[in-house]
């Protein structure tokens, strides 16, 4: 299909409200032109200019199984020729969403029984605070409904979701945080540890703050706790030694269940099926999106516990039906593209790639940055990892944010074939390449890496700064 570019960036100019784009810029041109992406094929993708990029990100960390699964495309196919759509209330469901629910179920960590689907992680994540509500209001504990959520932490952009993502200028100009989203302290060692203070130390007084926390709210105004297993988009940051551990045993002091928003780190990114198994996490609900299908069709879900699910059931008999839903919960082409995802996964076992390629990644990134003046840290798991950018790596001191270090070396890299992205929260590069990247595709993303690198502190030393 040949398309006129000008004409196509023209009507997406004049039509299309863009997310996480100055929208002033790009209406006046300052950005440029937009990027029409016409096709993508195992990790790249390629514009309609003709330009090939390596996706670094996987699209937004999501597309796991790579780009042009055409056994993924057919399966879509398959179900919308056969039913495009039907919903699932009062009891009303489908071949495809029934062996997917049981599939989760059996798959995810700890001991879930039910699953509610919907379009996004963020719906998944307004789904969890309400059932956390509801949950204990049908307890008979009324109060019982602030959730805790962790500084730089990731769960959204709607208004629960978005309240309980813990970086400000998600909330700025938009009336959040809503007051029952109360924050706790991120686990982010190399920022938040005090001098000479171990892993083990930091993730205990991470604990304890926690504590005193629940105890200064009253434990019985606190329904739960809501984290990544590895923080996402505040950093691409894995938990400290004993992190989870120390965390958990706080949540089963004051009965608050824990949420593991998986919606990044499920499906096999770390190295593991899903991140909270890495950890030893035993999760009272589960949310995941993004690796169910592998971004080929929107569809999210909020994995429920026997424990909670249990006191739902129970309920019914004095409130009725369960009173939410939406249109598209557990859509049948979602559905079939799950299992068609997962079935891919499975068969290629991607978490046990992830873990091998992704232990080779981690390696590289630590011999070619680590030592460089610039750099503050080199961090990940499985196949996420970012490099953190500082001024001075024996003082830890920032960079003057007006520099846009990760900015510039994310552009610098783009400009040479690769899509890596500066992290929103300090001068981070990020990277989440599909699982099914090889160690030859590492070599060539870490190559052009290192080059974009060498590039921007070039350009630095040019302009007069020391570091």
């Amino acid at each position: 299909m040949t398309i006129d570019i000008r004409e196509i960036g023209d009507k997406d100019k004049n039509s299309v409200l863009h997310p996480f784009t100055h929208l002033k810029d790009f209406a006046t041109g300052k950005l440029g032109e937009p990027t029409i992406v016409e096709t993508g094929q195992g990790i790249r993708i390629q514009d309609a200019r003709g330009n090939q990029l390596i996706d670094g990100f996987a699209g937004m960390y999501c597309v796991n199984v790579g780009y042009g699964r055409t056994e993924v495309a057919e399966a879509i196919s398959r179900q919308a020729y056969r039913l495009a759509y039907y919903h699932c209330y009062a009891a009303h469901t489908t071949d495809e969403l029934a062996i997917l629910s049981d599939r989760l179920v059996k798959m995810a960590p700890g001991k879930m029984s039910k699953v509610f689907y919907g379009m996004s992680g963020s719906d998944a994540n307004e789904t969890q605070a309400k059932l956390v509500w509801y949950y204990n209001n049908l307890r008979g504990r009324p109060t019982k409904k602030k959730i805790i959520s962790r500084e730089r932490g990731y769960h959204g952009c709607s208004v629960i979701s978005g309240s309980m993502t813990g970086m400000s200028f998600y909330h700025d100009y938009m009336d959040l945080p809503l007051p029952q989203i109360v924050r706790t302290g991120v686990p982010h060692h190399y920022w938040g540890a005090n001098p000479g203070e171990t892993e083990l130390e930091f993730s205990t007084r991470r604990a304890v703050e926690l504590d005193r926390l629940i105890e200064r709210l009253g434990p019985e105004n606190v329904g739960a706790f809501i984290a990544e297993p590895v923080l996402g988009t505040g950093g691409i940051t894995p938990p400290p030694e004993g992190y989870w551990k120390a965390i958990q045993a706080v949540l089963k002091k004051h009965d608050v269940l824990l949420i593991a928003d998986e919606v990044i780190t499920g499906f096999g990114r770390t190295g593991s099926m899903f991140g909270s198994q890495r950890y030893g996490m035993e999760p009272d609900m589960i949310t995941v999106a993004k690796g169910l299908t592998s971004g080929y069709f929107p569809l999210s879900a909020a994995i429920i516990g026997d424990k909670v699910y249990k006191v739902l059931e129970d309920g019914a008999d004095k409130v009725g039906a369960f009173s939410h839903g939406y249109t598209y919960s557990g859509h049948p082409i979602g559905a079939a593209t799950a299992n068609a995802v997962l079935d891919i996964v499975e068969k290629e076992n991607l978490p046990a790639k992830a873990q091998e390629v992704g232990a080779y990644f981690q390696a590289q990134l630590k011999e070619k940055f680590a030592q460089l003046p610039i750099v503050g840290e080199v961090r990940g798991v499985g196949l996420m990892a970012a490099i953190e950018f500082v001024a001075d790596r024996s003082t830890k001191t920032r960079f003057e944010p007006s520099l846009k270090v990760g900015a510039r070396v994310s552009k610098a890299a783009r400009d040479r074939g690769l899509i890596a992205r500066p992290m929103p929260h300090g001068e981070i590069l990020g990277f989440a390449p599909p699982l099914v990247t090889t160690k030859s595709e590492i070599d060539q993303i870490v190559s052009i890496t290192e080059t974009a690198v060498h590039f921007v502190m070039d350009e630095l030393v040019r302009s007069g700064v020391k570091f």
